[in-house]
Parts: structure tokens; C-alpha cells; sequence
């Protein structure tokens, strides 16, 4: 799952057992998940 860091903007995957949830880079806690680029279409009914 790829993450992207709130404060520097790199791209950081996580390993929750060695690191935590941290940010690599710059120590930054807050990290958000990446959106696909592709935009899901469904039919209704």
C-alpha cells in the first residue's frame, strides 16, 4: 500500500513492525493513502 507523507510530499511504504508509522524522510507522522488514478464506473439499476 503506498503512502504519501503530508509534509514533504515523497512517496514512503511502510513496514509497521521495524519503523511504525513514520515518515523515513522527514519524521512526519501524518501520512495519507495515494488515490488510483483510475476512476471506477458502475451502472445503477
Amino acid at each position: 500500500m503506498g503512502y504519501k507523507c503530508t509534509r514533504c510530499k515523497q512517496k514512503v511504504e511502510i513496514d509497521y513492525e521495524y519503523t511504525g508509522i513514520r515518515c523515513p524522510y522527514c519524521g512526519h507522522r501524518i501520512l495519507v493513502k495515494e488515490r488510483p488514478t483510475t476512476i471506477k464506473r458502475v451502472i445503477a439499476e
